[in-house]
């Protein structure tokens, strides 16, 4: 990226910067942007491998994959997405007590690599090992390379500091973008290994980037915030042990009486993605030490934490419910050009890219007018959205009947409505967790906000596994009707939510 590196002249040394801010934000975009690259070339291959089964001679598919149902694909892909999510909290556990943020994210990158390099391998076994790998190293590096990007600056008032983190986000998006583009069209069109291999290619060029530019980046970003002693290390590795060999007990006794099938695995940590953030959340508000004004802010939190588990339940989605609906009911050609499915994964980063900076300007100029939306109404807006985009699914559904296939727009509206929602749902709930976030906790509160992600795709998962076809009509249309409903219950309860809340707004 030496191209984009220019001479500060307002600095005594001249040091080279990135967009005139630190050159180590240079490292990091670069890193996130080709670990983006390589997390959703691989997502975006995901269901379409799952259900391919052998290759059909009239289309011209290669086939080759795990030949699974929708409904256990469904699952699988909610149950990956949330332990990516769930993984960001003991991610920065490790980060602020074992490694340090710089460590942790190397290996972080070497695990996801790893990950990417199993699922290249053909068979099942493979496949799961390499999709428990990605996820543990994404929890692991989505937690902290973030907080490195802090690290840069001198403090929350240094006024380059919102300028990095969105260029920062540019990156995130950028990676997106191009992913599905080039994985999933190698991978769906040619050869599904091969798609892996170059996610893996991508995780490579991020790692070998990074360590590269590691010389850059802020020496607190090498420190171990709060280490381990030496009997926490002791008690956390034997805690860890005796589950590790608990679990391998129990499903070598399973696998040993011939009852093993993938619900053994699917059920249990489904479950645990559903418990684990109530916990967390029950075990925060029960903390006697929190003050009175920390607990009411914190039960206003729940209600947003909610509505954001019911948003995400729906926006995620998007790769597996949406993605069948593409590779079998959407005309695969718009214009007389032709395109994989894979490329409507495309759509959600592009639409942020173009979207977010019309949204920052339009709060900024309603906030001038004094008419700017608070906190709760955005969250209301981007359910009622989130509701809104399945009710127009509905439309495509019940047109693609027999051999039918739909125009490819009916998806492009759907994918810019549910950004819409997005950019009026997850910036805020950024911002409003760390204004909300009791001082205690105020560092484990960005895990707890990415639990509300776990949480909206555990509950995908669970009906999948229960046997709810949601890709029917009338599965999608409740969904819709839950959104949309707890939107507009979300803005009839904003004034009671809101005197929760004190003194943010």
């Amino acid at each position: 990226m030496a191209s984009s590196l220019t001479k500060d002249s307002a600095s005594p040394a001249a040091e080279k910067t990135f967009f005139g801010h630190p050159r180590g934000l240079a490292t990091l975009f670069m890193t996130e942007m080709w670990e983006r690259f390589s997390y959703y070339g691989m997502r975006a291959l995901l269901v379409y491998y799952l259900v391919s089964g052998g290759a059909d001679a009239a289309t011209g598919s290669q086939g080759g994959g795990l030949a699974m149902t929708a409904a256990t694909t469904t699952a699988i892909y909610s149950v990956y997405v949330s332990m990516v999510y769930l993984m960001a909290m003991p991610g920065g556990w490790f980060g602020d007590r074992v490694w340090g943020a710089r460590k942790t994210v190397a290996i972080a990158g070497f695990v996801i690599m790893a990950g990417h390099l199993s699922l290249a391998l053909p068979g099942q076994a493979m496949f799961f090992v390499g999709l428990i790998l990605v996820a543990a190293g994404s929890g692991l590096l989505k937690a902290n390379i973030s907080t490195m990007v802090g690290h840069l600056y001198d403090g929350p008032e240094d006024p380059r500091r919102d300028g990095g983190f969105t260029l920062f986000y540019v990156g995130i998006n950028l990676g997106a973008f191009v992913a599905p583009l080039v994985v999933g069209t190698v991978g769906k069109e040619h050869n599904w290994h091969l798609g892996f291999a170059l996610a893996a290619l991508g995780m490579g060029l991020g790692l070998t980037q990074f360590l590269l530019g590691t010389k850059h980046l802020s020496p607190k970003s090498s420190l171990v915030p709060n280490p381990l002693s030496p009997e926490e290390r002791k008690a956390v590795l034997t805690k860890v042990l005796i589950a590790v060999l608990g679990i391998a007990v129990f499903y070598g006794a399973v696998v040993a009486l011939g009852a093993y099938t993938l619900n053994w695995a699917l059920v249990p940590l489904t479950l645990a993605g559903l418990f684990i953030p109530v916990a967390v959340l029950a075990r925060i508000k029960r903390d006697k030490e929190l003050t009175g004004a920390e607990q009411s802010k914190m039960t206003a939190y729940i209600f947003f934490f909610i509505a954001a588990a019911v948003f995400w339940m729906i926006y995620d989605q998007g790769g597996s419910t949406l993605s069948l609906f593409a590779d079998d009911k959407t005309a695969g050609t718009l214009f007389g050009f032709g395109f994989s499915a894979t490329w409507y994964q495309s759509l959600n980063p592009l639409f942020v890219m173009a979207l977010a900076p019309v949204f920052a300007w339009l709060w900024v100029w309603l906030a001038r007018k004094n008419q700017e939306p608070n906190t709760i109404v955005k969250f209301a807006m981007g359910l009622v959205l989130i509701g809104a985009s399945f009710f127009v699914f509905i439309v495509p559904m019940a047109m693609a009947t027999g051999d039918t296939k739909v125009s490819p727009m009916w998806l492009v509206s759907i994918y810019m409505i549910q950004t819409i929602g997005e950019l009026c749902v997850s910036p805020v709930g950024l911002s409003v967790t760390t204004k909300m976030a009791p001082q205690k906790y105020a560092s484990q509160m960005m895990g707890v906000w990415f639990l509300a992600v776990t949480a909206g795709d555990c509950t995908t998962s669970i009906l999948s596994i229960a046997g709810v076809d949601l890709n029917g009509t009338w599965v999608i249309g409740f969904q819709a009707a839950a959104a949309a409903l707890a939107g507009f219950a979300v803005y009839a309860y904003r004034k009671k939510v809101q005197a929760l809340m004190g003194d943010v707004h």
